[in-house]
């Protein structure tokens, strides 16, 4: 008996480190069903759970996590610094290029990182983290030749207008909602492995409730 009430006491006290109030960040770009999925099983299956949803800057995603004012970031995992942990996946996107509707590259079946190689891509502020940057942009296409980091840019918006002007090419993930636009082409990129999109957390920060998530996401991805 006294081992059956110690087993009660210890569910309790784990339900009630799981509940309450769980904030999970997003940018502008990771804004996808996932996100929804995600948030919704996690309040279904722990209850006294609630997810609270806030989006971050793509050009400086990290940083509310490390201020404490986010538990958990949902983005692109190519994370490459030594405070973050890189939770569990999501999903994968397949990789394509954002030209212009009326680029020659829109009409072709697919673009390679040598046709990237001829262009221009986005130069991104230095607050954007360099892991993610070389995982997006790549900074050589197997040749070696160097893919060019042009005009700079201060928010995706900018950027999202750029492609659609013809200034700029930008590699990114398949169904990214900003980016499907009328003036806007996506075409596929062979030899570049999909984005991976899943949770991010500052490892000091870890608890109950950041653990409770990464199990649900795990169960759903």
């Amino acid at each position: 008996y006294a081992q059956l009430t110690a087993a009660l006491d210890d569910a309790r006290a784990a339900a009630r480190r799981e509940a309450g109030v769980l904030r999970i960040g997003f940018s502008p770009t990771s804004n996808m069903a996932p996100l929804t999925r995600l948030a919704e099983a996690f309040e279904a299956r722990r209850p006294g759970g609630r997810a609270v949803l806030d989006v971050v800057s793509n050009f400086d995603p990290y940083s509310a996590l490390r201020r404490g004012e986010l538990d958990v970031l949902v983005n692109w995992l190519a994370v490459d610094e030594p405070d973050l942990t890189a939770g569990p996946v999501l999903e994968y996107r397949d990789r394509v290029l954002a030209v212009a509707r009326a680029d020659p590259l829109a009409d072709r079946a697919s673009v390679t990182l040598e046709d990237l190689a001829d262009r221009e891509v986005a130069q991104m502020t230095p607050s954007f983290p360099p892991a993610l940057y070389d995982a997006i942009f790549p900074p050589r296409a197997p040749s070696g030749r160097e893919i060019r980091r042009g005009p700079a840019v201060r928010s995706i918006h900018e950027l999202v207008s750029l492609v659609a002007r013809g200034q700029i090419v930008h590699p990114t993930a398949s169904g990214i909602p900003m980016f499907t636009r009328d003036d806007i082409a996506l075409v596929p990129i062979t030899g570049l492995p999909p984005l991976p999109l899943g949770l991010i957390w500052v490892t000091a920060h870890e608890n109950a409730r950041i653990r409770a998530l990464a199990e649900v996401a795990r169960s759903i991805g």
